[in-house]
């Protein structure tokens, strides 16, 4: 799937982002082996119950049997919205090394493999 369709895909999928506390939207698209999962970041007033759009993505992709990623791109039209320890921690959990992550605000965009944005991971 190209850039540009994920993009699309994220900026529709955007429209469901609950985030009345930030006010900071974010959508992710995760490339699977089988299909493309979509995430929101979803809030809640005991913020540490926040959910990113990351962890949506990767947790619904789990949840329907599949382990094989490829690429995630996450969007925000608010800034640019790099992935969290947490959400970075759950990648390399489920991700490769070179599993490809693209941040992009829409005009802007940086691609960065996993080992770049977590080169010592806790794993088994």
């Amino acid at each position: 799937m190209k850039v540009e369709e994920m993009l699309n895909i994220a900026r529709k999928a955007i429209e469901n982002s609950y985030c009345p506390y930030s006010n900071f939207h974010v959508s992710a698209v995760l490339i699977g082996k089988k299909e493309f999962y979509t995430g929101v970041n979803i809030e809640n007033v005991s913020y540490g119950l926040t959910m990113c759009a990351e962890r949506t993505a990767i947790f619904k992709a789990v949840s329907k049997g599949e382990k094989n990623f490829f690429s995630m791109l996450i969007y925000s039209p608010d800034g640019m919205p790099y992935p969290c320890g947490a959400c970075r921690q759950v990648m390399a959990e489920f991700c490769s090394e070179d599993f490809e992550i693209i941040v992009t605000n829409g005009k802007k965009f940086e691609v960065f493999t996993l080992e770049k944005l977590l080169p010592i991971r806790f794993k088994l």
